[in-house]
């Protein structure tokens, strides 16, 4: 990912703490473990109820393991790493990893998500074509790009009882109750989590995908996601009072 130097940028907020229970939507295994497990453990740590749904099970996402083979791996992996910032709930919407579309299915998937669990804070990962601003930014997957924008507008479905009205007659009524959808690895944050408090929990949150680490790259495993997320959560310390930070833009609903 490419962040934004934070010469002259604003400093970031401190994320709201006041609700009970978020629900984090995301594509694959690892996609918030590689984002914002630390702020995650935070969370649980104060008591609040984290909620995980991903739209496939990675099933695609390792090149030498059959999908028959690594979707229940990369399952066992994300039961396992959710554990680890105490997050007990974890679902799958069973949509094939590397084909997901942006569409009404997807939307009342998650809106039905959203309906079923009736959080507060509705958690996502970066929709924006690109991982930074300006040229030479990493392009963003097609699976990352539908479920973000997806779950920014199941936010405001999951309300309306007009539409997706089947799943009122499945028991799900209506959950008007979102208040913000905060959208991690944006290149625009507003927000902030102080990492430190979790970030040895989320470096063993992400480590429990270890297959699929092992086949990304030839480097010592623990090293490598230590690495990582002692980089991207110093990278805005600069904006957060010195402080390592996992970062959100917040749209307040």
């Amino acid at each position: 990912m490419i962040t934004t130097d934070a010469t002259d940028l604003p400093d970031l907020r401190e994320m709201p703490g006041d609700w009970r229970r978020a629900l984090a939507v995301v594509a694959h295994p690892d996609d918030l473990e590689y984002g914002c497990a630390a702020a995650v453990a935070a969370w649980t740590d104060a008591g609040k109820e984290v909620v995980y749904v991903l739209a496939t099970r990675g099933e695609a996402g390792i090149d030498t393991l059959a999908p028959e083979t690594c979707g229940p791996l990369r399952e066992r992996e994300q039961r396992d790493s959710a554990a680890v910032v105490g997050v007990e709930t974890v679902e799958f919407l069973d949509h094939r990893d590397g084909v997901l579309e942006y569409g009404v299915p997807l939307r009342r998937d998650i809106a039905a998500a959203i309906r079923r669990h009736r959080p507060e804070l509705v958690v996502t990962l970066n929709h924006r074509d690109t991982w930074g601003p300006g040229p030479g930014a990493p392009w963003n997957t097609p699976d990352h790009r539908a479920v973000g924008r997806a779950t920014l507008d199941a936010a405001a479905d999951a309300g309306n009882r007009w539409i997706f009205p089947e799943l009122a007659d499945e028991g799900l009524r209506p959950w008007d109750g979102v208040r913000w959808v905060a959208v991690s690895g944006s290149s625009t944050p507003t927000h902030a989590v102080d990492a430190a408090p979790g970030l040895d929990r989320a470096i063993a949150s992400l480590l429990c995908h270890r297959a699929y680490i092992e086949a990304l790259t030839d480097q010592d495993p623990e090293e490598y996601v230590r690495d990582f997320l002692t980089t991207t959560t110093g990278q805005a310390a600069g904006r957060f009072g010195g402080r390592p930070a996992v970062t959100f833009e917040l749209f307040p609903r």
